[in-house]
């Protein structure tokens, strides 16, 4: 298969370089330091599943430049979706489709506004990032995707073959028919993970150790879980119960991306996770309390300032 994987951090860099270790022709689009670490020496990924280790890889930074491919990973930050969805269509003109990995639950609609009806709903379960230029450091033993389109026959078979290709590549990865489910699943757990750790400046293991810190964990679970049912999405009776249990099974140095962004003086993703929760709640009429505290006290930092 050809894929373009746009956006080589650690979501695009470590599932990327699991399906070019398995032989499929992987092109990156990386910017700067790590792209110049890329042409120069490849990829590598540090795993507790196995090390990749990739001496040479196809890596620009002009999307414009690839041929058509059968799939984009879409890996790019939240505030990148809109600017970097111009530049996907002619990479799908083919009959290739899109498959975005962001954390929050926007990028299907912007990208379908932008390209049409050749984007799939894509969830990423990892804790990966950029450990220094050209290597990717994956922490713990979560490595998933979880792949789907809405109502398209011909999408879901689209969808299919990228799981079944990520399977033979020795990757976990699951056809999730309710894709939008799937997508406020993680939403519910990785907003709160990101606005905790980021509001303590602390990994999970303090935030699942601290009563007062656990239970606004929940707390905003529960704010965010009210907004998706606000939305029609299902969600079962004991789902806040099944994702306590879930933090507890999660490495204790887990960082959310935001927090590692946060302490890097990065632009913050906390307009799109926090934020929106908050806003989708006045929209609504309900109260979350919780979300516009964390993204009032993040609100100094959304554009990179320093701490």
């Amino acid at each position: 298969m050809r894929i373009a994987v746009i956006g080589a951090g650690g979501v695009g860099g470590y599932f990327g370089a699991r399906l070019a270790q398995a032989g499929h022709e992987v092109t990156f689009v990386a910017r700067g330091t790590h792209l110049a670490a890329m042409r120069a020496h490849g990829l590598r990924v540090e795993s507790t599943l196995g090390d990749v280790a990739l001496p040479r890889v196809d890596a620009t930074d002009d999307p414009a430049s690839l041929a058509p491919v059968d799939f984009v990973m879409f890996c790019v930050k939240l505030w990148d979706v809109e600017r970097g969805a111009a530049q996907l269509a002619p990479l799908v003109e083919r009959g290739g489709v899109v498959i975005p990995f962001q954390n929050g639950i926007d990028s299907v609609d912007i990208l379908t506004r932008t390209v049409g009806k050749r984007v799939l709903g894509g969830v990423a379960y990892i804790a990966a990032s950029i450990r220094a230029p050209g290597i990717i450091a994956h922490v713990g033993t979560m490595a998933r995707l979880r792949v789907g389109a809405s109502d398209d026959a011909g999408l879901a078979a689209r969808a299919q073959a990228f799981v079944d290709a990520c399977t033979a590549a020795g990757v976990s990865a699951e056809h999730a028919p309710d894709i939008r489910g799937a997508l406020w699943e993680k939403f519910v757990f990785l907003n709160a993970l990101s606005g905790l750790t980021c509001l303590a400046r602390q990994p999970l293991g303090v935030i699942r150790a601290d009563p007062e810190l656990r239970a606004t964990f929940e707390a905003s679970m529960r704010e965010t879980v009210a907004v998706a049912r606000s939305q029609r999405v299902v969600l079962p009776d004991d789902f806040i119960a099944r994702q306590l249990r879930a933090l507890d099974t999660l490495p204790a140095e887990m960082r959310s991306s935001m927090l590692n962004d946060l302490v890097a003086g990065h632009r913050l993703e906390a307009p799109w996770l926090c934020g929106r929760v908050a806003e989708m709640a006045a929209s609504a009429g309900l109260a979350a309390p919780v979300n516009a505290t964390v993204y009032a006290a993040l609100k100094p930092y959304l554009g990179g300032a320093t701490h």
